[in-house]
């Protein structure tokens, strides 16, 4: 989808943060305008738009394309619950990048003169380093809330040393400071089931779109002078059991895709109820392990070679591992919600 992207992917891992290019080209195409409400010039656009457009980013550049979803989840989450004033001040430029962590678990909130003290860290802020506000899940009260704060007023500390998704910044921020009450609000969990499904989209999205890019490079390689090591054959595509394994990968990485949509639709739909929300868990977890399934099989076509670290297939694989096991795509406890909903 965009040459920029995939020009500076391995940069971006290198540095641990979206490039400059990288983070302009997402904003050219609206990504960070995504879930902006429309009065401030956003787009309030549909699921199925937004699981295609980070699945086309994800292709080219997963780190950016994560990054992009936890945006629109921290601005889906601030949208419509605080008064005007202080909408105007956070969606005051619609392409602003957004990050949070909804885990209240590492902080302390306390009502204080002037406003609400905010102590603690915390850990997996996607885009932190790039982000203008950060939305931080709190317990105000016994009340699960949500704050939202300028970035520049938290500090980062470096936590982020995954094997994949590198390039995502998901430090962890550390406050100690007075916020406004005006910023703090409570928030009800879980949510509305299309927004709950709509976040497990915005991380599905950027795997299926990885899971895409590694097949471009096996792909890639086919049409290459590429020939299976100690055989007869000249190139990859002469090889029967090649070509049945590269069927494999496509089939399993088509069949992610159309579930991830399958969900979409269902998310754009009227009537979307939390036992729709359970099913559809269960789909999203069968897709990431889809996509996981599908790049194994690419390594296998590889060789070892897919393993260095020039090549692009195993930063897709990295990506696709790390990604594909967010709490948002967990199988056991997908099986298990599903599970307890049948059983009554």
């Amino acid at each position: 989808m965009n040459e920029i992207l995939a020009a500076n992917a391995e940069k971006t891992e290198l540095q641990g943060r979206p490039t400059a290019e990288s983070l302009q080209a997402a904003r050219d195409v609206g990504a960070f305008a995504l879930r902006t409400p429309r009065e401030y010039g956003g787009s309030w656009t549909s699921a199925t738009d937004i699981a295609r457009l980070l699945s086309a980013l994800g292709r080219d550049c997963p780190s950016t394309a994560w990054v992009v979803g936890t945006c629109l989840t921290s601005k889906t989450l601030a949208a419509g619950r605080f008064a005007p004033a202080v909408e105007r001040e956070l969606f005051a430029d619609p392409d602003a990048l957004f990050c949070g962590s909804g885990n209240p678990a590492g902080g302390r909130a306390e009502p204080v003169p002037g406003g609400v003290r905010l102590t603690g860290r915390w850990a997996s802020t996607s885009g932190c380093e790039d982000a203008t506000w950060a939305g931080l899940g709190v317990v105000l009260d016994g009340v699960f809330s949500y704050a939202v704060v300028p970035t520049a007023d938290l500090a980062i500390d470096r936590t982020w040393h995954v094997a994949g998704m590198r390039g995502t910044g998901s430090h962890t921020l550390v406050a100690d400071l007075v916020v406004p009450s005006e910023r703090v609000a409570a928030l009800q969990l879980p949510g509305p089931p299309q927004d709950m499904l709509l976040y497990g989209l915005s991380v599905l999205g950027p795997v299926v779109g990885a899971t895409f890019g590694a097949l471009d490079v096996v792909t890639a390689m086919f049409a290459s002078d590429r020939k299976p090591f100690m055989t007869q054959y000249t190139r990859m595509g002469e090889s029967p059991g090649a070509r049945h394994w590269l069927a494999d990968a496509g089939r399993l990485a088509r069949r992610a895709e159309r579930t991830m949509l399958a969900v979409a639709a269902e998310a754009d739909a009227p009537g979307v109820t939390g036992a729709d929300h359970i099913r559809s868990q269960a789909d999203l977890a069968n897709a990431a392990r889809d996509c996981r399934s599908a790049v194994e099989l690419m390594l296998d076509l590889h060789g070892s070679s897919g393993f260095a670290t020039g090549n692009a297939l195993q930063r897709f694989w990295r990506d696709v591992a790390v990604g594909s096991r967010h709490p948002h795509l967990n199988p056991y406890l997908a099986a298990e919600r599903a599970g307890a909903a049948l059983a009554g």
